[in-house]
């Protein structure tokens, strides 16, 4: 018989699979899975050793527009997995000499800050903003969330922080991905052009193009050094006034 006063049921609790993709999609669980795929990454770098195509050369199955697209992926990768870039850059110039290197350094630069920056956004920022807590960190943060573009510009311009690095610290920020990408493509241009042809001229190091190149190379080393003293006592600054 129908009960008008009679109370609803007790919803059922979730099952086992709604619970566990619950745990997996948490945000401490995703920082976990990114953990993972660096370490991974990493330990697949020094297995494999790419430095060995600066030896070994390029494989002659792959030649032309097709060797810079593989080689601009390989290289994306191989900087999310935190290979420096420098050497992928002298790769890149004594492989496909000065243009069509050029061309595949920064076609890898800008895939291998998209691979890291979609990592860190999506398996880390969860979990890690909320332990933004010290003065400075605040400070490079609002840096970041508030002047994405010039910053990341900057550091593309006086490459003073590890690439790695620079990119998982911006995807924990709330700047945005065209910034980003963008910033990073125009801001690498130079030191990325003056790598290759010294890749490209390694084998006469006394011809003015590479002597231009390390003169250049050096000169922005020492900048991004001035840059960064600057910019540290400017956040100290930044934060004691917060």
């Amino acid at each position: 018989m129908f009960d008008p006063v009679a109370r609803p049921a007790a919803a059922a609790p979730p099952g086992l699979a709604v619970r566990f993709g619950r745990v997996l999609l948490a945000p401490w669980s995703r920082l976990a899975l990114l953990v993972v795929l660096l370490a991974a990454a990493g330990t697949s770098v020094l297995v494999l050793e790419p430095q060995r195509l600066l030896a070994d050369g390029w494989p002659v199955q792959l030649n032309g527009a097709a060797a810079v697209v593989v080689f601009a992926v390989a290289y994306g990768l191989c900087t999310a997995a935190f290979v420096p870039r420098p050497l992928l850059n002298l790769a890149a110039g004594a492989l496909f000499g000065t243009q069509a290197g050029l061309v595949g350094a920064l076609a890898g630069t800008v895939i291998g800050a998209g691979i890291a920056f979609g990592l860190g956004r999506v398996l880390g920022q969860d979990a890690l903003r909320p332990l933004l807590r010290g003065r400075i960190v605040h400070a490079v943060d609002g840096q970041l969330s508030r002047h994405g573009f010039r910053s990341t510009l900057a550091a593309r311009l006086f490459p003073g922080v590890p690439f790695w690095a620079a990119n998982y610290c911006a995807s924990i920020s709330r700047m945005g991905w065209f910034p980003f990408l963008l910033a990073t493509g125009l801001g690498s241009i130079p030191n990325t052009a003056a790598y290759v042809v010294a890749g490209s001229r390694a084998s006469t190091p006394t011809s003015p193009a590479f002597l231009v190149a390390m003169g250049f190379i050096a000169v922005t080393g020492l900048a991004a050094a001035v840059v960064a003293w600057c910019k540290r006592h400017k956040l100290r600054g930044e934060s004691t006034a917060d």
